[in-house]
């Protein structure tokens, strides 16, 4: 569904413009509402899920034993720190100011199509990502049949 990078800017008041590539694609798979969170896995980053994409996810986290500490993290990160936004008239986004700054997300940033979601990275943690390499330790059975 989303694939591809954009250098994004958000300006004074916390917002982004969703890229016009997406814009019909959003409109279509989720009526124009994102649900915003935090990246559990990474540091640097949120996810912007569509909606219902999102209502699903939430309740399996939900559904998730409370007893575990694990899980009571993954809630707290993804379902407590979840904010739905909806694109104004000008395809524009509200990035709430706590999840910027939490993730050092200041004017200049990139929004990663990753599928079934976003994913907005602040610039440095996004180069930091990139400059990672992969080495044959890394790949397990599973990867070795890609044809990359």
């Amino acid at each position: 569904m989303f694939q591809g990078e954009t250098a994004i800017t958000i300006d004074d008041k916390g917002r982004l413009a969703i890229p016009t590539a997406y814009r019909e694609l959003v409109a279509r798979a989720c009526g124009n509402r994102l649900v915003i969170t935090y990246n559990p896995f990474e540091a640097g980053s949120l996810y912007l899920y569509p909606y219902a994409a999102w209502a699903k996810l939430r309740d399996q986290v939900n559904g998730l034993a409370k007893a575990k500490k694990t899980h009571r993290l993954l809630q707290f990160k993804l379902v407590g720190a979840a904010a739905e936004v909806e694109l104004d008239g000008n395809a524009r986004i509200s990035i709430p100011a706590s999840h910027r700054l939490a993730v050092g997300i200041d004017r200049r940033a990139v929004l990663l199509g990753m599928g079934d979601k976003f994913e907005l990275w602040s610039e440095q943690a996004h180069r930091e990502q990139i400059q990672l390499t992969l080495g044959d330790a890394d790949l397990g059975d599973d990867l070795l049949g890609l044809e990359l």
